[in-house]
């Protein structure tokens, strides 16, 4: 019979290998952007013009006019496909006068502009600090509630607290996962986060918590069946019979996800790139790294859990 715990160095191992350059990247992102990960107008505010040409345009052409109207450093991006002519502009502020007399220059200088299907918001940054400070406190109080209701569910089970801890540590792991992997990409591909953004992550933290008390519950139910047995072997045995069944159900949500990837639109790209890593993550991390850390809480070998010598 595989024994998955008892090879949880290796798991820890890469674990940190991933987490590890997230940081890092994360760190970077902080010291050049001013933030772990690069923040789209819906966090830092400014115009988002999403324009469609009649006729081929260029990226020259379109960011010569922005320069023209102090817009140094706009983040131009063509929208779908070639032949669709039709881009994405992230800039800062712009008056209603200055919004009219760019698409005026736009049309004028670039293309004609088919202004039925092309959009222009400008967007507030309060209105990102505040969602930004609701899905923090989301969080937090996922955390809370994840370590209450399982003690409250554990609570017949012998140190019904750390099974909470350990599902927490879970989603904190697939948190920095998807935090890294996003501020890998917005350095190398210039990937900005927006509002959906934080939706992935709140249906990331859903999908780990759900998939590690699976686990955790069998691990509950085979405690007093097999009293004779050793932790770790009761802990592998539930890992086991709950395996197939966890892989199942994660990997028909990442093939309709995989489906979208491929054959969705533009506008959805990143958020299902994100969801699709903090799948992957939360699958892992809920049999390769959740229960692992109950044994080795079990056997004392955590930091914190160091079992005084006896003489």
């Amino acid at each position: 019979m595989f024994n998955f715990a008892q090879r949880r160095g290796l798991y820890y191992l890469i674990s940190t290998l991933f987490i590890v350059p997230g940081i890092a990247a994360m760190i970077y992102s902080t010291v050049t952007f001013g933030s772990p990960v690069r923040l789209s107008i819906d966090f830092k505010g400014g115009s988002l013009f999403i324009v469609k040409f009649t006729e081929p345009a260029t990226e020259t052409d379109i960011r010569d006019v922005y320069t023209r109207f102090g817009q140094d450093d706009p983040v131009i991006q063509r929208f779908g496909a070639a032949e669709d002519n039709t881009w994405q502009i992230r800039a800062g502020d712009l008056m209603p006068e200055e919004q009219a007399e760019l698409k005026s220059a736009l049309s004028e200088n670039v293309a004609p502009i088919d202004a039925s299907q092309s959009t222009f918001d400008v967007v507030d940054p309060s209105i990102g600090s505040e969602v930004t400070r609701a899905a923090i406190w989301a969080v937090l109080a996922a955390a809370i509630i994840i370590l209450g209701f399982i003690w409250f569910t554990f609570r017949r089970v012998p140190h019904a607290v750390r099974y909470g801890a350990c599902a927490i540590a879970a989603m904190i792991h697939d948190i920095l996962i998807a935090m890294g992997v996003m501020s890998c990409l917005g350095i190398a591909l210039g990937w900005e986060v927006d509002a959906l953004f934080l939706t992935a992550m709140l249906t990331v933290v859903g999908y780990s918590v759900q998939d590690t008390i699976v686990v955790f519950d069998r691990i509950r139910e085979n405690l007093p069946k097999h009293r004779g047995d050793s932790y770790e072997m009761i802990v592998n045995r539930s890992i086991l019979e709950t395996v197939h069944r966890s892989l199942a159900t994660q990997l028909n949500a990442i093939f309709v996800m995989v489906a979208i990837l491929l054959f969705g639109g533009a506008t959805i790209r990143q958020f299902i790139v994100i969801l699709l890593i903090g799948l992957l993550s939360g699958t892992y991390s809920s049999i390769f790294n959740a229960v692992p850390l109950l044994v080795s809480w079990e056997k004392g070998e955590l930091p914190f859990t160091k079992k005084p010598v006896t003489t």
